[in-house]
């Protein structure tokens, strides 16, 4: 049963591995025995790579400016130089939120949200699909939200981007599943990270989403290490174009 599970010895990229959730989904990897190259936008990454890596599993950085299409294909590349131009996971992670009511969303800010939350996630499953497909063997997993589900306020660039991931994980997954790829996507719930501060200072609205989260906290990063061990690993070669929801009952209610 534990074989179902083992991903030591693959290799893979995460995005946005910088801090918060990323970072916490690469280091389940690394411990996991995965060969890692993390992508991020500043020099954070070289420190976190840094910090991570071991002789038995080294992490190499990349740095990414995930706004710009050829820098996103570029890091890319950069990342196949590290892993001897093979990749078995990719995770789909990077992502940046911008608020402004929608009658006043300008545009130049609606495109850095949706390149960097769902064109960079197309451009890097696609060349990483690529690579899997010749192989028959693959993993990409993307980072979806409750936004994905719901518009939320303020937010709608970024809802439209997390829409755009369940859809996209979903078409990708209808063309990649009969060649031994499973594309599928993580939605993450209220998570205590630091995307979160202005809410948590707000002592009225943290109660009322206290109240409709049935598990009674927020969530932390390291909740999201299981269902991404299950999506990178073969306990998931029959799972495809799912969409798994880490929200502590939030879209039950």
């Amino acid at each position: 049963m534990n074989n179902l599970f083992d991903v030591s010895g693959k290799k893979a990229i995460v995005t946005g591995a910088s801090r918060g959730l990323g970072k916490a989904m690469a280091q389940a990897l690394h411990d996991a025995g995965v060969t890692l190259v993390i992508m991020g936008t500043n020099e954070k990454v070289v420190a976190v790579a840094n910090e991570m890596t071991t002789a038995e599993c080294p992490v190499y950085p990349v740095m990414a400016n995930f706004k710009d299409n050829a820098a996103v294909a570029a890091a890319f590349d950069e990342a196949m130089q590290y892993l001897d131009h093979d990749i078995d996971i990719m995770v789909n992670n990077a992502g940046m939120q911008v608020r402004y009511p929608c009658l006043e969303f300008p545009i130049e800010e609606w495109n850095k949200v949706l390149n960097v939350n769902l064109t960079s996630a197309f451009i890097l499953a696609q060349l990483a699909g690529q690579i899997m497909a010749k192989k028959g063997y693959g993993k990409i997993v993307n980072t979806a939200s409750l936004l994905s589900y719901q518009g939320g306020f303020t937010v709608p660039a970024y809802a439209a981007a997390k829409g755009g991931i369940k859809q996209m994980t979903m078409a990708f997954s209808n063309e990649l599943a009969s060649v031994g790829v499973n594309v599928n996507a993580i939605a993450p719930g209220y998570m205590d990270t630091d995307n979160i501060a202005a809410l948590k200072a707000d002592e009225a609205r943290l109660k009322t989403l206290m109240d409709r989260i049935p598990a009674k906290r927020l969530g932390t990063p390291e909740d999201l290490v299981g269902a991404l061990i299950f999506l990178s690993s073969h306990a998931s070669d029959y799972v495809n174009g799912v969409v798994v929801t880490v929200d502590g009952g939030w879209m039950g209610r």
